[in-house]
């Protein structure tokens, strides 16, 4: 299995959203986990917005990525610019990449809005998954 570690910066939403996408999308090849460099508590509009695709995110944790200092993962993938700045390199990564996606936990506006900002963070991060995770053997060797 190839261990993958989606880092932001509270591990609420954008990384737990990455980590159930990929357990559920490639599960059967990759070990997908998630931390943030100041973590707060998954999102209940993530868990959500989640659900509605089938995939239950309610039992993940908010982790700080000190829990994962010394383990080995085969990738690292920052998903927010903060992310990428505080923690640009992770001692047992053999490889980190970097893709920003928006922070739909930023969004002010009603309910209705706020989900839907949610939702499509989630639709573009699955879509990145999908592409960017066909195999793993394109996904090292890029």
């Amino acid at each position: 299995m190839i261990r993958v570690l989606f880092l932001c910066t509270h591990n609420s939403a954008r990384s737990q959203m990455a980590e159930g996408l990929l357990r559920h999308r490639r599960g059967m090849l990759y070990e997908s986990y998630s931390a943030g460099t100041q973590p707060r508590g998954v999102n209940p509009h993530a868990v959500q917005v989640m659900a509605e695709l089938g995939i239950d995110i309610s039992h993940h944790t908010s982790e700080h990525v000190e829990t994962y200092i010394g383990q080995a993962f085969d990738l690292v993938v920052t998903v927010c610019d903060d992310a990428k700045e505080t923690c640009p390199f992770l001692p047992g990564a053999a490889r980190t990449i970097h893709h920003r996606f928006e922070d739909p936990s930023s969004i002010d506006g009603t309910e209705t809005e706020r989900l839907a900002a949610f939702r499509c963070v989630r639709d573009q991060i699955d879509e990145w998954i999908q592409a960017a995770f066909k195999s793993a053997d394109e996904m090292m060797s890029t």
